[in-house]
């Protein structure tokens, strides 16, 4: 196990910075999981670290050692890439040996190693197998298997489950994650998918344009999102957000831009009257209403996915707006009707329209 610290790392490529003073700390055996959209940064990140990628700026430190100019192969990392990256014409077997025999490692020692990692990760009947005559899911096990022999210090995964189909990936999730409850090791893992992130990582780090947009675990960046973007990104689906401006009064309310007006609880933020606000409220957050119900909002079903289990409904408010309802079970609602909804301001976000920063509630 290794902790890993970055301090102020920057990368460029001539005039263009992808990575903008980055620092991060991340502690002996967590899990963290790099996530963004495509172009924020992440993957770049990840060979930064391992080496394969210069840094312009800054150190990057494992264990307390710095480690900007030793090279990859000395750093005590193993990186897992999307694309397998295995050897063809080498069977199974020498796919997992090659880099221990390129370390010189004893013959009896490489074989223990072996043995013991392919019956972990239920690749022992493939042995004799050439990558070719493996499926996905099996070429991604001994991917990882190439990489948990050499006993490195920290794991790097960059977007490992991405060829996979729907099914795999959710079966190869649950095998990385215990593969790391067994191990023990410190994991770095890239991937797009906020859902691999919430369901695998310890701490999560949200990146854009090549900054930490925020840096915590699955449920704080969930309940406590620091901004409109990590609120935006961390979820699925997405939550919802509406525009207007604070009202003061006897009450504080928010009026909508279409004209609806929601109270707020006494325990709402300090913001002037008049003030541009942003309320997120998740699709759970939201009910369907009667028109006696205060406060409800009018909304056209676009329209309906029904799950058996529960239905989500997309619509959109009278400014065009999208809107997205989760409702338990099995909804009757179709699409093209038009329907009331009340938000529980109970588990809204209030966030600043100009800056897109959290408004902090007192709860």
């Amino acid at each position: 196990m290794a902790k890993l610290e970055l301090r102020n790392v920057e990368k460029a490529y001539g005039a263009a910075k992808v990575i903008r003073g980055i620092d991060l700390h991340i502690e002996h055996g967590e899990f963290c999981v790099f996530v963004g959209p495509s172009g924020c940064g992440k993957s770049t990140l990840l060979r930064m670290i391992s080496g394969l990628e210069s840094i312009t700026d800054g150190s990057i430190l494992i264990d307390d050692e710095l480690v900007n100019r030793i090279p990859a192969a000395e750093r005590g990392l193993a990186m897992v890439f999307q694309s397998y990256a295995l050897y063809p014409h080498m069977t199974v077997q020498q796919n997992l040996s090659f880099g221990l025999e390129n370390l010189n490692t004893p013959k009896p020692q490489i074989a223990k190693k072996i043995e013991e990692v392919s019956r972990m990760l239920q690749i022992d009947q493939l042995l004799q197998r050439r990558p070719k005559d493996l499926s996905g899911g099996q070429r991604q096990r001994v991917a990882i298997g190439r990489a948990v022999v050499r006993e490195p210090r920290v794991f790097l995964f960059d977007e490992p489950l991405s060829n996979l189909d729907a099914e795999l990936r959710v079966d190869m999730r649950g095998e990385i994650a215990r593969l790391h409850k067994r191990l023990g090791n410190t994991m770095i893992y890239v991937t797009h998918d906020q859902v691999e992130a919430m369901t695998m990582a310890d701490k999560i780090a949200v990146l854009r344009d090549g900054v930490v947009e925020q840096f915590g675990t699955p449920l704080d960046l969930y309940n406590e999102p620091d901004n409109i973007f990590v609120a935006g990104f961390i979820g699925s689906p997405k939550m919802n957000f509406l525009k207007g401006v604070m009202e003061k009064g006897s009450g504080t309310r928010l009026v909508l831009e279409t004209g609806d007006k929601i109270e707020l609880p006494d325990d709402t933020p300090q913001a002037s009257d008049a003030m541009a606000v942003t309320l997120g409220i998740r699709p759970n957050g939201l009910h369907l209403a009667s028109s006696a119900d205060t406060g409800a909002v009018h909304v056209d079903v676009k329209s309906v996915e029904r799950l058996g289990g529960e239905s989500y409904i997309y619509a959109a408010m009278p400014n065009g707006d999208a809107i997205t309802v989760h409702s338990p079970g099995q909804t009757e609602i179709e699409p093209g009707s038009q329907i009331l909804l009340t938000i529980d301001t109970s588990h809204m976000h209030l966030f600043s329209t100009e800056s897109g920063k959290a408004l902090p509630l007192t709860r």
